[in-house]
């Protein structure tokens, strides 16, 4: 797995390296101080991995994520920066983590695991030749990014412009829809089963008829129970082959 480091900081700048090398297999092939000089960089090296300083000289880090998000090859990006009022552009670029400085060995120790994993999984999708099917996803929470893993989510609402997440143990407020939340989730794994509820599939202990022949899903752990709508009965009995 191929790195680089943007980062205009020297001493953060080999911290962070020397973190990397010592608790990862990951390869730092360059380091750069100027968001311009990146760029260039980009347009004749393949990289799989952009441990990208939000606050550089020529280009600040989120309009270089822009860019790079636009290559037909596109690297995972772990942001780093000093202030967490950046956090926001950060989920919405779909970056892989969001660190702060000063850096806490722990945290990023935890992250880079996280990051061989995913790469480990994307490249096992990519050797069988079957699509990459997302193994994790974004959470914000108290001005964080959460690397969810997708099994952990148990259900999704909707409440007007913004959606909720459901772990056993945590609730996540996304600023989003519904709809867009779902795009980003495995189709074979959640179920859109009502206008403002999303359900993941692997959830459900119980399944119960309701009135107007629908149904309610008792879940695994969690008291609440999730309702499925007249207009996706049809498409739900046919998921679960009733």
């Amino acid at each position: 797995m191929k790195a680089i480091i943007v980062e205009d900081e020297f001493l953060a700048q080999q911290e962070l390296s020397w973190l990397i090398e010592q608790h990862s297999n990951i390869d730092v092939v360059a380091r750069f101080d100027d968001g311009m000089e990146v760029l260039r960089y980009l347009h004749h090296h393949r990289v799989d991995l952009i441990f990208l300083d939000i606050n550089i000289p020529s280009m600040d880090g989120v309009l270089l994520a822009q860019s790079v998000n636009q290559f037909a090859h596109k690297p995972l990006i772990v942001f780093i920066t000093a202030w967490k009022e950046h956090a926001v552009e950060a989920f919405e670029l779909e970056a892989f983590d969001y660190i702060l400085k000063p850096y806490h060995e722990a945290r990023i120790v935890t992250m880079l695991h996280k990051l061989e994993a995913s790469w480990q999984q994307q490249q096992l999708g990519s050797n069988s030749g079957a699509p990459s099917v997302p193994q994790t996803v974004n959470l914000a929470k108290d001005e964080r990014i959460i690397v969810t893993d997708i099994d952990d989510i148990y259900y999704i609402e909707a409440h007007e412009k913004l959606t909720f997440v459901y772990t056993r143990k945590e609730e996540y407020v996304m600023s989003m829809n519904i709809t867009a939340f779902c795009s980003k989730l495995p189709e074979n794994h959640f179920f859109r089963c009502h206008r403002s509820y999303c359900v993941n599939l692997t959830k459900i202990r119980e399944i119960e008829p309701w009135f107007n022949n629908t149904y309610i899903l008792k879940l695994h752990d969690l008291p609440f129970q999730v309702p499925v709508s007249r207009g996706k009965v049809k498409a739900f009995r046919q998921l679960m082959r009733l």
